[in-house]
């Protein structure tokens, strides 16, 4: 039976081994070796509901293609669900690559993809840009938008929020709303360089990850990182509009800070208010979009895994009822449902 990789995530060591087929991407793979110095591959498939570990040993069948195809490939795959010390591990029993055709076709379910219009965020990022009252700081963003392009369709993580396509303008322009909703209530923070800063903070990540069907890190962005990379776009952008020193160096000073802590990333800690305000919204937009994520793909379960978070989350929707079980019984209640995903940004 073929299925979405979101319900096979959600087998349990239970039910038992469980045969199963689905249409994935292979996302990542690691050539190992076994105890019996037989080689085994650790793989990773995913599609647009989930992504789930999988293994395939020396002798199976489809270990050659599995071994040479390369990362990004389109499958039809066929496999036991397996569990290894608790945790899900499903062995590969066939696997065909699809042919172009059948990969142009399964393109809409192999993908992520943001929930909002591509379109709409775009044109509503770029209101925000209009915004910005400085001309040459407005010029700025407008020239490091356009002179990377793939900011409107990149990834802004691989894995941890945000980690679909559209996902960086996405983020970007989450924070440029919560930006606007905040300023009146911080005065003290310019409200050009925090606009500014919220749409190009992560704009490094447009070089720091590959732009194909999955995105990995490429091997500048391993070297130098996208808080380096987007420093050197922005200030690039900065010198050829003629930006005033002092607000270039504000401006850069928000690109290298946003991360938050040195041992997160940051090249150096947010040290103005514009700093402070785009690190913190940073921050908060991220773990929010993991647990969006986590949420999502929760399919009915009680509690949640969000490795952003290091928690299990609970999924249930708050139960306003005032039936058994609630209180302090310390079970859920008898009312308690899934939450609804619903569309992003309503």
């Amino acid at each position: 039976m073929r299925l979405k990789l979101s319900e096979v995530k959600n087998f349990r060591e239970q039910d038992g081994r469980r045969a199963f087929e689905a249409v994935a991407l292979l996302r990542s793979r690691s050539v190992k070796t076994a105890k019996n110095s037989a080689e085994f591959l650790a793989l990773e498939f995913g599609d647009n509901s989930a992504a789930i570990p999988a293994m395939c040993f020396e002798g199976a069948p489809s270990f050659a293609i599995l071994k040479d195809a390369p990362v990004g490939t389109a499958f039809e795959i066929a496999a036991t669900a397996d569990f290894f010390n608790g945790r899900l591990s499903p062995k590969i029993d066939s696997a065909r690559i699809l042919s172009e055709a059948e990969s142009r076709e399964a393109l809409p379910s192999l993908v992520p993809v943001s929930k909002l219009d591509p379109a709409a965020m775009k044109a509503e990022l770029e209101g925000f840009v209009e915004k910005i009252s400085d001309a040459a700081l407005r010029a700025t963003v407008l020239y490091a938008l356009g002179e990377r392009v793939d900011f409107f369709t990149s990834v802004a993580a691989v894995k941890m929020h945000h980690a679909h396509m559209y996902g960086l303008l996405e983020h970007s322009l989450k924070m440029a709303r919560t930006a606007s909703a905040l300023l009146p209530l911080y005065p003290f923070v310019d409200a050009d360089l925090a606009l500014a800063g919220c749409i190009l903070h992560d704009i490094g990540k447009t070089v720091e990850y590959s732009q194909g069907l999955v995105a990995d890190r490429t091997r500048i962005g391993m070297l130098q990182g996208h808080v380096v990379l987007g420093y050197r776009i922005v200030r690039r952008a900065g010198l050829k509009n003629s930006l005033a020193p002092d607000i270039l160096a504000r401006l850069e000073h928000i690109i290298l800070s946003h991360q938050g802590e040195p041992e997160w990333g940051a090249a150096v800690r947010a040290a103005t208010p514009e700093a402070v305000f785009v690190s913190t919204i940073d921050n908060f937009d991220a773990k929010m979009g993991a647990l969006e994520a986590a949420l999502d793909s929760a399919e009915g379960s009680e509690f949640v895994e969000v490795p952003a978070l290091k928690v299990k989350m609970l999924a249930d929707a708050p139960d306003y009822g005032r039936g058994e079980g609630g209180g302090d019984s310390g079970g859920a209640s008898a009312g308690a449902q899934p939450r609804e995903a619903g569309k992003a940004g309503e």
